[in-house]
């Protein structure tokens, strides 16, 4: 049963594609999408018409943010979602930066022991399929907080394409035909009965999602009631409680999403503007870059054997603390600012040879004096007047915990595996995991996900993003150095293959293309675990890159059915 469960989290972590690698050299360069003024890239292209289509008549970028979300839980049932949450960071076009955190949280009745067998050990699968791995969905609330900050269309004008969209119905991708039977035979072990996705949907297929449109109506007429209350709010929940979950009304009743500061930092000439926690994006990131930012990495060269030694190595320290320091904000205290010092983290570094890889088992949390204790989809957005968004929302794994709620129309998510389960124990990514991130009602599991907005010379430059559980952190610091240290266009900074390493296990996994074997016999040579699979996606970045000119460049990821929009 355990290596089952194993092989179901890799499929969850790297799954569901088969790609055609792109391969970036200096000598054939990829453009994305050119736009003059305003633009989206998401999961779907649906998703980023419709977004760019509210921008035209004259909605900013949090109207559209709200249009290209819902239009996503529509479109790409696969992640995009209201039976989940996510996280976004904004900059406005006068300069001002601000997050919001509608992350999924612990439902009342939840317990830190709660996955755990009468000997202490954990219950396979309960935080992974069905209804106990389900917490409370924040997309819904998270999007109205958006709109009573921002909004300046009628909030009937953002939602009703999504409508349009779920009645009209959703041409199969080949990427979402495959990923739709890898999953398939999950859906009636958790249901117990079929539900749509449970046909043989063929690429070219149409599946209309009627059901998700009067959903989708109620959040229109009756506003946040419209989930968290009413009609909508008890199918949920009967629904969860008849498959053994433990949702109550009250624990959509009281949901909040909250406004959180941003993790800001500055790498060289950059600032960078990420997701604080419980999120651990932007605090991983911060460590990352200013581990690297004494070395000049420019000089090394894209995907070297020295840029490949210092990222890893930097990854490892990063990652080891995050295990233990970081949770949900409102219930453990997390020392931020010493964290991301550039003082602690060059004693983190102090150890990091050029001749010989740290092993990760020598290597633990750094010690701080003082101190208190995928499937996912993200999508940017700039818009005319100079406003921009980074957003990612998430079920978790594919389709979450497969639950779906027939009569709603959507799937709910398994965010509870983010839970440190067991201290030490790892979660479907790998990620190991302590105290600061276990189990109490009510509390926000911790989370990889980074949306990210970067500034140059005080002017928006870059906005980005990535799915992919623990390998989100490292694909949006890759994509961001691509562009600055290696002065390729956000295309190519997409495309360009991927590594990646999170201290536990210890190994560090490439992409099936992209890097010889020369450069892995090296890395080996130094003591580094590799692992390559053909299989192997790490991340599926959307990004935004403000040219030198003004105008707009997209990188829409060939990993996925990622598209950019614009005018």
């Amino acid at each position: 049963m355990r290596k089952t469960i194993t092989l179901i989290a890799f499929i969850f972590l790297f799954a569901q594609c088969k790609v055609k690698t792109i391969e970036t050299t200096e000598t054939n360069k990829n453009t994305g999408l050119i736009a003059d003024s305003a633009m989206v890239v998401s999961a779907r292209e649906e998703a980023s018409k419709i977004g760019v289509a509210i921008m035209k008549k004259g909605g900013n970028a949090f109207d559209a943010m709200i249009a290209t979300e819902l239009a996503l839980a529509v479109a790409y049932p696969f992640a995009g979602n209201i039976g989940g949450g996510g996280f976004m960071v904004y900059r406005t076009n006068d300069g001002k930066t601000g997050a919001l955190d509608y992350r999924e949280k612990a439902p009342l009745a939840a317990s830190k022991n709660m996955y755990l067998d009468e000997n202490g050990d954990i219950i396979q699968g309960k935080s992974l399929f069905g209804a106990m791995a389900v917490g409370v969905p924040g997309t819904v609330d998270g999007l109205f907080k958006v709109y009573e900050k921002f909004g300046s269309l009628p909030f009937s004008e953002l939602i009703q394409p999504a409508i349009d969209l779920a009645n009209k119905g959703v041409v199969v991708t080949e990427k979402q035909a495959e990923r739709i039977a890898e999953s398939r035979h999950f859906f009636g072990e958790v249901n117990g009965t079929k539900i749509m996705l449970d046909n043989d949907w063929k690429e070219g297929d149409t599946i209309k999602y009627v059901m998700l449109a009067k959903t989708l109506e109620r959040i229109r007429d009756l506003g946040r009631d419209g989930f968290y209350k009413g009609e909508t709010a008890e199918m949920l929940v009967n629904y969860v409680q008849k498959l053994g979950g433990i949702i109550t009304k009250k624990d959509l009743e009281i949901y909040e999403a909250k406004w959180r500061t941003p993790i800001e930092f500055t790498y060289k000439d950059l600032k960078i503007i990420s997701m604080s926690p419980p999120s651990s994006g932007g605090i991983c990131n911060a460590q990352i870059f200013k581990a690297i930012e004494p070395f000049d990495i420019a000089s090394y060269g894209h995907n070297s054997l020295k840029s490949i030694q210092l990222l890893t190595e930097a990854e490892r320290r990063a990652y080891a603390d995050r295990s233990f320091y970081l949770g949900d904000p409102d219930f453990v205290k997390i020392p931020i600012d010493t964290l991301i010092s550039s003082k602690y983290v060059k004693n983190r570094m102090a150890s990091f040879s050029w001749e010989k890889a740290t092993l990760s088992s020598t290597l633990q949390h750094g010690k701080i004096t003082g101190y208190e204790s995928d499937e996912t989809t993200h999508y940017s957005i700039v818009d005319k007047y100079g406003n921009s968004i980074s957003a990612t929302t998430t079920l978790n794994g594919a389709y979450g915990s497969k639950v779906f709620v027939s009569e709603g129309g959507f799937f709910l998510n398994n965010e509870m595996d983010d839970f440190s389960s067991k201290t030490g124990t790892p979660n479907m990514f790998g990620l190991v995991g302590a105290e600061a991130n276990s189990i109490a009602p009510e509390k926000r599991m911790l989370s990889s996900m980074t949306p990210t907005i970067v500034e140059k010379n005080n002017r928006f430059y870059m906005s980005v993003g990535s799915p992919g559980g623990s390998t989100i952190i490292t694909s949006v610091m890759q994509t961001i150095l691509n562009v600055y240290e290696f002065k390729m266009g956000m295309q190519d900074a997409v495309n360009a293959p991927r590594f990646h390493h999170q201290w536990l296990p210890d190994v560090v996994t490439f992409e099936p293309k992209g890097f010889d074997s020369l450069l892995l016999n090296q890395l080996q040579g130094k003591g580094y675990q590799i692992k390559q699979e053909n299989s192997v996606i790490l991340g599926k970045v959307d990004a935004i890159l403000r040219l030198p000119n003004g105008k707009l460049e997209g990188g829409a990821d060939y990993r996925g059915d990622d598209k950019a929009a614009g005018f």
